[in-house]
């Protein structure tokens, strides 16, 4: 309880309202996803949302699928649910996409109110943003961008299928599948996601670009209509727009050379089909969570590769999770800048924070903790193979939603397993951590001591 006294300056009040709020940001998010999760979970168990019944567990597992925009699935998406229950899909990615507090600060400005102190806070754990004076102005321009490029993805996939399935269908479909593939979803009407097109130009272009926007980041995207040039852009801009060109061609490059002479997936293809379907294979990673070619076909040291790719993820303020591209730029960076000798670590003529490359050092440390975590939980679990089982981890954590053929196996403990993984990958490692642990100013410094590493 914080007590007004009129003769202490409200400015001076300010630290101690915020120490009293300091562990609500995370706890309001991470309850605002739980409760739109639950609440998917029982629309989704109504019996005109599916064709046949599913169980509780299976309803909770699509919901949190979805809001968490992962793509794993249990039940097939296209046979088992209903219109009804595919639209009640789509909203679930849509909202947990483009996220809860960017629908909440758009309706309260649209019904006349004023974004309070409590509200901006939450916010800036939900945008990772750092100056809340910003926030408003971000979050109507992410929902504009988001409006605008579903449209046009929606536009061009109708059209293009409205021959084969017919205006009604095909209207449907390009709905479903703008909606998925822009918040990086994966969700798919077909069991064999889009596997039929995966020498289709049009359809491998349209949706793979969709979730590169998305999951390049609206940061991004914002910088970049508001700075023209390379050098006017941010620092963070810059590392996010290289690191995505040189992970996806670097990975495009790998998987086609690997994957060549594999009859179960590019050897029966055309020069033209093989480069599609590495280049699909390459972005899809970045937790799109579609695929073109049958995963459990591909070579190890391919899944190898899919793996690292999940780990990083997309970039912050996007639909993507994993622990960022910049996350996994700063940590290369800092490592060569250590082996260097270098007293600082610098990018495109800027010193990094220390506490930049702290915040860095501690996500990945606990993204590869829980996935240890779980996959340990797993091997216990499921009687499948350990790269079955690690891939499944690694993707529900990135919230990916590429599968070797093990979701649809799992037991009842090791879809909880799963569930619990999307959820903590979706809010982010590091918002559990503050949530579990609120940071604190440390009083007492001790002296300084070097220990033998390596």
């Amino acid at each position: 309880m914080v007590l007004w006294d009129p003769s202490i300056n409200p400015l001076e009040r300010q630290p101690i309202v915020r120490k009293k709020l300091l562990g609500a940001p995370p706890f309001i998010l991470c309850a605002s996803f739980a409760l739109l999760i639950l609440l998917g979970t029982c629309l989704l168990k109504l019996p005109f949302a599916t064709h046949q019944p599913i169980s509780w567990v299976q309803s909770l597992f699509t919901a949190t699928s979805a809001v968490t925009v992962t793509g794993l699935m249990v039940v097939d998406t296209g046979t088992v649910f209903t219109w009804f229950g595919q639209i009640i899909i789509a909203l679930l990615i849509q909202f947990g996409g483009l996220g809860l507090m960017t629908f909440a600060i758009v309706t309260l400005l649209a019904l006349g109110g004023k974004i309070g102190y409590m509200q901006r806070t939450v916010a800036q754990e939900a945008f990772n943003q750092t100056d809340s004076r910003t926030l408003v102005e971000t979050a109507k321009s992410v929902m504009a961008f988001a409006l605008i490029v579903e449209l046009i993805g929606i536009a061009i996939l109708s059209i293009y299928w409205s021959d084969e399935l017919g205006w009604k269908t095909s209207l449907f479909h390009g709905f479903f599948y703008t909606i998925s593939a822009f918040n990086n979803a994966g969700f798919a009407l077909s069991a064999d996601s889009l596997m039929p097109y995966v020498s289709d130009p049009v359809v491998n272009l349209t949706i793979t670009f969709l979730f590169i926007i998305g999951g390049l980041g609206f940061s991004v995207w914002i910088d970049l209509r508001l700075n023209r040039r390379w050098s006017s852009l941010t620092v963070y801009s810059r590392m996010m727009i290289s690191g995505t060109i040189l992970i996806n061609s670097a990975a495009l490059i790998a998987i086609y050379l690997i994957e060549y002479d594999n009859p179960n997936t590019l050897a029966p293809l055309s020069e033209s089909g093989k480069w599609l379907a590495s280049w699909f294979q390459a972005v899809t990673p970045r937790t799109a969570g579609f695929n073109t070619l049958a995963i459990d076909q591909l070579e190890d040291a391919t899944s190898t590769i899919i793996l690292l790719l999940m780990f990083i993820g997309g970039g912050s303020l996007s639909t993507a999770s994993g622990i960022k591209v910049v996350t996994f730029m700063v940590l290369i960076l800092s490592t060569y800048s250590y082996l260097r000798r270098n007293e600082a670590c610098y990018v495109y003529k800027r010193e990094i924070a220390k506490e930049t490359i702290s915040k860095a050092l501690a996500l990945t440390v606990i993204s590869i903790g829980v996935t240890w975590v779980a996959t340990f939980a797993l091997l216990l679990s499921e009687d499948a193979p350990m790269l079955d089982i690690v891939f499944e981890a690694v993707s529900a954590l990135g919230t990916v939603g590429l599968s070797r053929g093990l979701t649809g196996e799992l037991s009842e403990l090791g879809e909880f397993i799963i569930i619990f993984l999307m959820f903590m990958g979706r809010l982010g490692p590091l918002t559990l951590a503050y949530f579990l642990a609120s940071p604190r100013t440390q009083k007492i410094r001790f002296a300084n001591v070097k220990l033998a590493i390596g």
